[in-house]
């Protein structure tokens, strides 16, 4: 079940990479452009949103659950003082909460707002912020070469 769930939240990753880039294109385009927000503006910001709960949803099964360097891991920390332990178990947590929370602040805003041009800025706003998160905190092979790109 862990390689399971594991290989589900390596692999949509890409899907919020994908569609968190487009949303933010979009949104610069239509900010910078004056352009009117069209339903493809809004069908990029839902899926950014929704692929972004989704990996939420995933992560949180191995946290609580599967995971040796979630809560199981936590429970050990003072132990060890593994960075590993404390990047999975915290930071990376932590952090991708924030920014689902901001792409979902965001996607509420922009519902919210009547002007394109302001639909858009915020749009822009408060996506780059989340999406700026993401790469951040995605365990790329460079701050860890031993986790590959794609789990098989």
């Amino acid at each position: 079940m862990y390689q399971t769930l594991l290989i589900l939240h390596s692999w949509s990753r890409w899907f919020v990479l994908i569609f968190g880039l487009i949303a933010v294109y979009r949104a610069y385009v239509g900010w910078s452009g004056r352009r009117p927000f069209v339903s493809a503006d809004n069908g990029m910001s839902a899926a950014f949103s929704g692929f972004m709960w989704l990996q939420v949803l995933i992560g949180l099964g191995l946290y609580f659950g599967l995971s040796p360097y979630g809560l199981n891991g936590m429970k050990t920390y003072g132990q060890t003082h593994d960075p590993v332990v404390r990047f999975f178990g915290m930071e990376h947590a932590v952090v991708m909460l924030i920014a689902a929370a901001l792409a979902q602040v965001g996607r509420i805003a922009v519902k919210k707002t009547v002007d394109s041009t302001l639909k858009h800025k915020k749009a822009f706003t408060y996506f780059g912020i989340a999406l700026l998160l993401v790469l951040l905190m995605i365990p790329w092979g460079i701050w860890n070469p031993g986790r590959p790109l794609f789990h098989f």
